[in-house]
């Protein structure tokens, strides 16, 4: 190589100024690659041989070297030098020093262009895999714990108001629900992740007979991408990939808020356990939810680093421009983010105490089940919308006169509408309350339990 050992230094007379390197460079961060671009590499050795552009003692040199090489980057010898931009050219020049010249023959058909959209790639496609396989165990513990706490009652909320009792698994199960979506969306995006870069060069494809599809299947891949310009250009994988991280972070941090809430004193719905909480320097008293409130913060990380990518690529022609170097840092950060999130947020949910009393007696508030009255004078024919006028009214009483609504009797309870026909105690309770929802996605423990069978079902074939 030539001019620092730039792969494009023979066009040039003088060398790069240091602030550009320093500027420019993204060994930093890019070294995240390290490992796929040298499986990358390999493919590519092993087509140039088998189409005749290398022999086979060169082929053997070049996978000999890069052997080597993974062997340092696993061992943390690797000598990086930030001279060198970026992994590609570090890996490049490290291989010269190795085998000698021969090196220069691994780069032929091939563009640091379509070397990176294969790198970035195949990271996103491993990284995919693990979100889905750390959102499968969030969702098994929930699961379980939602088996264990099938009897536990407890308010559900609109507008953070007390509005009707529910079970404890049914509320967890809704967040299974979300995380499945979650899942589903991740899955969808392996689909299109499927389609190999490498071979499209800069990004009109190459003079020489590649076989493109010999590299794509070695890699994993489905097929070659069919347009060389899209292959260099496009980054739509990792704005999807943002997108699912993003409001993947989003569900967590509302599931994080829950437990924020409930552990506090104003609720003691929960206790989480030492190991995932802390303490004050202060206060001694204290035990703090450091742990989902960190969710709930980092959830504007993955927002954030999707809003820039957005922005990098919105007004970018085609094909490759510089750029797309900011297109790594926020994919890294979101994966490892959400990644630790998911992590931590099992392992609160695992390890927590239900307070199952103090729920009970919250979801033993009486003004939870003034619906329910609204709907035994709807099955006694009366409109819903005076019906609920009517339970309204009532419901306004008891509270003026310190009333519990279950204590009214049927004399009481005909003041505010005749076609009432039994005294309130004999009408409504908890236990009605969330056995009589027994409809698909109701609140009866027989709706629970096979929302329960479906979960576990869905996950296995997941």
């Amino acid at each position: 190589m030539t001019k620092n050992q730039k792969p494009w230094g023979g066009r040039f007379e003088a060398s790069t100024e240091p602030l550009v390197e320093r500027f420019s460079t993204s060994i930093e961060f890019d070294r995240e690659l390290a490992r796929f671009d040298i499986r990358g590499s390999r493919a590519h050795t092993r087509m140039l041989c088998s189409v005749g552009l290398v022999s086979q003692d060169e082929r053997d040199q070049l996978l000999n070297g890069l052997d080597q090489i993974e062997k340092e980057l696993q061992d943390g010898t690797f000598p990086f030098d930030a001279g060198l931009e970026d992994i590609h050219m570090n890996i490049e020049a490290r291989l010269g020093k190795l085998i000698g010249a021969v090196s220069g023959k691994l780069h032929t058909g091939r563009s640091r262009n379509d070397q990176v959209a294969t790198d970035f790639t195949l990271y996103l496609r491993e990284t995919n895999l693990l979100i889905q396989e750390k959102l499968r165990d969030l969702q098994e513990t929930l699961i379980q714990r939602s088996q264990e706490h099938i009897d536990t009652a407890l308010p559900g909320y609109t507008h953070m108001q007390r509005a009707q009792p529910v079970r404890l698994a049914h509320h967890w199960l809704a967040h299974v629900e979300v995380l499945h979506r979650d899942t589903q969306r991740f899955k969808d995006l392996f689909k299109r992740l499927a389609f190999s870069p490498l071979g499209a060069g800069a990004l009109a494809g190459s003079t020489l007979p590649l076989n493109r599809e010999e590299t794509s299947a070695e890699l994993g891949f489905d097929a070659p991408n069919v347009n060389s310009m899209d292959s260099v250009a496009s980054r739509d994988g990792a704005l999807e990939f943002l997108a699912d991280c993003a409001i993947c972070a989003v569900h967590l941090s509302r599931l994080a808020e829950e437990l924020v809430l409930w552990s506090s004193s104003e609720f003691e719905f929960v206790e989480l356990s030492d190991a995932y909480s802390t303490g004050s320097s202060l206060m001694p008293q204290k035990k703090n939810p450091d742990v989902p409130e960190l969710v709930r913060a980092k959830s504007g990380r993955c927002i954030g680093n999707l809003v820039t990518l957005l922005t990098v690529l919105k007004g970018l022609p085609l094909t490759y421009n510089r750029d797309l170097q900011e297109d790594k840092e926020p994919v890294f950060d979101s994966a490892d983010t959400l990644v630790g999130c998911l992590e931590v947020m099992e392992g609160a949910l695992k390890s927590l105490t239900v307070q199952t009393g103090n729920m009970l007696k919250a979801a033993e508030d009486p003004m939870l089940l003034a619906t329910d009255l609204a709907e035994i004078l709807v099955r006694e024919g009366v409109p819903f919308r005076e019906a609920h006028e009517v339970i309204g009214k009532l419901v306004a009483d008891c509270l003026k006169r310190d009333l519990d609504p279950t204590t009214l009797s049927l004399s009481e309870m005909r003041k505010f509408h005749p076609s009432f026909a039994a005294p309130a105690k004999d009408l409504i309770s908890l236990e009605k309350a969330l056995e009589l929802r027994d409809g698909i996605g109701g609140t009866a423990r027989s709706s629970v339990e096979k929302a329960l069978i479906t979960a576990k079902k869905r996950l296995k074939e997941d």
